[in-house]
């Protein structure tokens, strides 16, 4: 009940954020876009690799009406700043800008769905902490896109039906547009700069309450879908060292990406494979031992054998072993495994993708000393959040002394930082 009057405050102001663009919000369409939780599948969806995902019971809060042109204007309700776009295939933002993750919706529905478009007017109000790794930004694509799609018919147009059959495809089409890759026949452009895959959309279109659902990619699958335990909830603590995927922090997320490319690129130059992606190559017979073979006697031009290495074997634990033993663990309600197989995932992202900062090691190591069933970083890295299973009688005692005991250790990231309680929530809604 706590989350739905937290949810219809926020829709109001939303709705007067509309209002204030003119007009009436009366026949505004609404719909709730959730933030995601990656609980286990650090850095291996843009691969072909499994994530074990669920949607959070925070989010934009989205309302919208259509217009008679091709302008889209879109305004924060919460930050109190907006933008004005136009569905174009030239249409562009600096880089930097929250703005050009809704340009490049606009510019890849103009691209892929030419007719006559009709622009819109929406206004969001979001709950979630920004650039904190719950996907704040693919939960933005999401949205304007939902609102676009809905006030144009997109799923009525010949090349969407020919291309995006359901949520998993249409989940598969947005990771491209962020991406800038194509996907089936809808030619893909530059996107946004990043080299990320589909879970976050994913996780926001297609999970369900109360359960965590169990993905691989490229294309997206569903695998699994179990249960949380009723008795245990998230507790996530998002540190206030920003995870944005510009400037330097985005050269190091695309790298991790690119190291995937490379050893991909190797085992087929070697063997004559000819799997699509990672994920795939370590899945048919023999190709686990090949790919160690190639990356022994290989030598890449923009790698060390190393950094291969390390990357291949994070990779390989993360989506082949863990994952799945972690659907497991929690299917079975089983804390024991489920902290071990956590801890071995965090210390995979520490010493292997290297994208952790003081902040999100102390918190994970601060949850678990605090008698966390289990407990780990998540997002792309380099900042962000964590998050902490528990039981429900004793989480909000755990959430106040997580807080406590990081605001001692790190008083100005703290200044920054968000702690709350959420139960794996609904994926997106229309309501």
């Amino acid at each position: 009940m706590e989350a739905a009057g937290r949810r219809e405050r926020l829709f109001e102001v939303a709705a007067g954020r509309l209002e204030a663009l003119g007009g009436s919000a009366d026949d505004a369409v609404r719909w709730f876009v959730p933030g995601r939780i990656e609980v286990l599948g650090k850095h291996t969806d843009y691969a072909g690799g499994r994530s074990l995902l669920c949607a959070v019971e925070r989010g934009f809060h989205l309302v919208a009406r259509p217009r008679s042109d091709r302008v889209v204007r879109i305004a924060d309700a919460v930050l109190g700043v907006e933008a004005s776009l136009t569905l174009s295939e030239e249409q562009d933002i600096g880089e930097g800008s929250w703005a050009a993750y809704p340009a490049a919706v606009a510019r890849r529905i103009a691209s892929n769905f030419p007719g006559d478009l009709r622009g819109a007017e929406i206004a969001f109000a979001s709950d979630l902490p920004r650039s904190a790794g719950l996907s704040s930004s693919s939960a933005l694509v999401v949205a304007v896109f939902t609102a676009l799609a809905r006030v144009n018919a997109l799923e009525q147009h010949t090349a969407y039906r020919a291309n995006i059959r359901g949520l998993e495809d249409l989940a598969g089409y947005l990771g491209a547009v962020e991406n800038g890759l194509s996907f089936g026949t809808l030619a893909g452009d530059r996107g946004v700069g990043t080299f990320g895959g589909s879970e976050d959309h994913t996780a926001i279109l297609c999970c369900r309450a109360g359960h965590l659902s169990q993905y691989s990619f490229l294309p997206v699958l569903r695998e699994k879908e179990v249960a949380v335990p009723r008795d245990w909830t998230f507790v996530v603590g998002a540190s206030g060292v920003t995870a944005e995927k510009a400037g330097n922090a985005r050269e190091l997320y695309n790298r991790l990406s690119l190291a995937t490319t490379a050893i991909l690129a190797l085992w087929r130059e070697k063997t004559g494979g000819e799997a699509a992606t990672l994920g795939q190559a370590v899945r048919v017979p023999g190709g686990l031992e090949q790919v160690r073979a190639v990356l022994r006697r290989s030598v890449h031009s923009g790698f060390s054998a190393g950094e291969l290495v390390g990357r291949f074997e994070q990779f390989l634990e993360e989506s082949e072993v863990l994952v799945p033993a972690a659907a497991l663990a929690i299917g079975a309600a089983d804390a024991t495994a489920l902290s071990e197989i956590a801890a071995r995932s965090q210390a995979g992202a520490e010493n292997l993708l290297r994208n952790q900062t003081p902040e999100t090691i102390a918190l994970v190591a601060s949850a678990r000393a605090l008698g966390a069933i289990a407990a780990s970083a998540f997002g792309g890295g380099f900042g962000g959040s964590v998050w902490a299973l528990v039981e429900k009688d004793r989480a909000e005692g755990f959430r106040a002394a997580w807080q406590d005991n990081y605001r001692r250790s790190f008083p100005d990231t703290a200044r920054s930082s968000e702690f709350f309680l959420t139960e794996s929530g609904p994926g997106r809604l229309n309501l």
